[in-house]
């Protein structure tokens, strides 16, 4: 995949992960938490399931148990998680807890898939973290919101190296399409079940459901999970340091929260640890773990030792 393309991707699905809290807590006026969630889900695994129903389907009952415990990791554990967080917490509280996911990723990659990752990568990992945690400032309390925000990291680093690990063997649209459906439903039941209901319909929330279940659903998990496959789960993992400073950015435009400096320290913050990450990534041989600009030096002096024995 072209860099700007890449690029771009993480631009488009980071910043619609950020904007989801603000206009999460926008939608809780008007629904109770798993309700919202189950028919976002719900409606965009509808959709996508009948847009996809003529591409290649899973044969055997054990693909289809990979969809939906992703599904239910991915979608129903770490949104659920999300929004019953946003009510003892702030958005922007619940987006730095659940995009401390990378460090949990790096971890999970090394210890099941093998990946392998230098000093300069785990540091790059950190000083993101410490980024999240700069641009959200002093207000972290602990309450009950702040345990379902560090279950969704969990869950949501967990799904990240299955559907790495799984996710070759399915259509992209299909693994997105399906993965949210199980999701959602299991939200909805969970949303008639562990809680009392509430549904206020208004344009408004229409909307609102309508968003959250297109854009912020369907368009962000399969340009998530496209990058996923195109490269190392940590190292796009990393990427998503970016998505609770888009979320601080969109809570200053939707719901008029202040921006402070520290925003913009943590965002270097940010940047410095995607960069780390990224320029150093190592896999496979001893050559593929040198950064690339001192391969190419390497290769053009290899190249001249040939000329000269010619």
């Amino acid at each position: 995949m072209h860099p700007l393309v890449f690029a771009g991707l993480v631009i488009v699905t980071t910043s619609l992960m950020g904007s989801s809290f603000a206009v999460g807590k926008i939608g809780l006026t008007y629904f109770s938490p798993l309700l919202l969630v189950g028919f976002r889900f719900t409606i965009a695994g509808i959709l996508m399931a009948l847009w996809v129903w003529r591409k290649p389907l899973p044969t055997s009952i054990r693909d289809w148990g990979k969809l939906l415990l992703i599904g239910f990791l991915q979608t129903a554990s770490v949104m659920g998680c999300i929004f019953l967080s946003l009510r003892t917490i702030t958005a922007g509280e619940s987006s730095i807890l659940t995009f401390m996911n990378p460090l949990l990723v790096v971890i999970w990659g090394t210890v099941f898939l093998g990946m392998k990752y230098r000093f300069a990568q785990w540091l790059g990992v950190l000083i993101g973290i410490a980024g999240v945690v700069i641009t959200l400032g002093s207000q972290v309390q602990v309450e009950t919101g702040t345990w379902f925000g560090i279950g969704s990291a969990i869950a949501w680093s967990i799904a990240t190296i299955l559907v790495k690990k799984w996710g070759a063997s399915f259509h992209i649209w299909v693994m997105t399409a399906y993965q949210m459906l199980f999701g959602g439903v299991l939200l909805l039941l969970m949303g008639v079940t562990l809680e009392t209901p509430q549904m206020i319909i208004t344009p408004v929330s229409v909307l609102i459901v309508l968003w959250l279940a297109v854009m912020a659903s369907i368009v962000q998990f399969a340009t998530w999970f496209t990058l996923l496959q195109k490269g190392d789960p940590g190292r796009t993992s990393a990427f998503l340091f970016l998505a609770p400073f888009f979320g601080v950015l969109s809570g200053w435009l939707l719901l008029g929260e202040e921006i402070q400096w520290y925003v913009y320290l943590g965002g270097v913050f940010i940047f410095a640890g995607i960069f780390l990450v990224n320029w150093t990534f190592t896999k496979g041989s001893s050559d593929d773990k040198l950064p690339v600009p001192r391969k190419q030096e390497e290769a053009r002096a290899e190249g001249q030792i040939r000329q000269r024995t010619l």
